[in-house]
């Protein structure tokens, strides 16, 4: 081997000092590969090499899958911490219209949320001026409009959770933020025997944030907290 192509001393002794250096490398490694098979030629096939490359490619697949399982747990964890601040800043209020205040404000900032509306069906005249004193995220509603809310005219059993994204027009219920809202977790409440049915809407700008495709389980945690305090405050 000539000197200009043997590889230089002090580079040498740095490879034989710290061999780990290189095998750790994949680009050096790809290169080594690489430079093996041509040296056998175009007849010749190198099923170690090809071998190596499947396992490097299935070692990149399960990385991306560790990643991806990972920033799961860290979502749900954060999921997890949000849903019981909320349900603690509920369990403080000592009166229903501070319950009521907390729900459109400190609760909704918490769940990052733009706008909260509690839904109760009444027989009785939703005008009544004490209802009205009870501020914009009480909402009083004829018999059965629950229900066809959740619906939306489809027929099918009525889930507790339901997530999806609404149009400008079918944002009513919402009042003056009804235009802007564009995805809406539904919670129906189940406020005990001998009582209509309730329904807790958490709306968002963000057209993403509540989509079919996201599980429920916290939610319906919440909405079970919800509906038990709205039985005592009922009670």
């Amino acid at each position: 081997m000539t000197s200009s192509t043997a590889i230089e001393d002090v580079l040498r002794e740095k490879i034989l000092k710290d061999p780990e250096t290189l095998l750790e490398d994949a680009d050096i490694m790809n290169a080594l590969v690489a430079a093996n098979e041509k040296s056998l030629g175009g007849n010749i096939v190198d099923l170690r090499g090809i071998a190596m490359q499947r396992l490097e490619a299935r070692l990149d697949r399960l990385e991306d899958t560790h990643r991806s399982v990972i920033a799961a747990a860290y979502e749900n964890l954060a999921g997890t911490n949000q849903i019981h601040r909320a349900v603690l800043r509920l369990l403080e209020a000592t009166r229903f219209d501070t319950f009521l205040s907390d729900l459109g404000g400190d609760v909704a900032n918490i769940l990052r949320v733009d706008c909260v509306r509690l839904v109760l069906e009444t027989e009785s005249d939703s005008e009544d001026p004490v209802i009205q004193k009870m501020g914009d995220v009480l909402s009083m509603a004829e018999t059965g409009f629950v229900n066809a809310y959740l619906r939306r005219g489809r027929n099918g059993p009525v889930r507790q959770v339901t997530l999806r994204q609404i149009k400008a027009e079918d944002g009513g219920v919402y009042g003056d933020k009804g235009d802007y809202i564009r995805s809406e977790a539904c919670l129906r409440l189940d406020l005990g025997a001998k009582r209509l049915p309730g329904m807790l809407l958490l709306g968002a700008e963000d057209p993403h944030l509540f989509t079919p495709q996201q599980g429920t389980d916290l939610l319906t945690f919440f909405a079970g907290v919800f509906e038990r305090s709205m039985r005592r405050w009922l009670g």
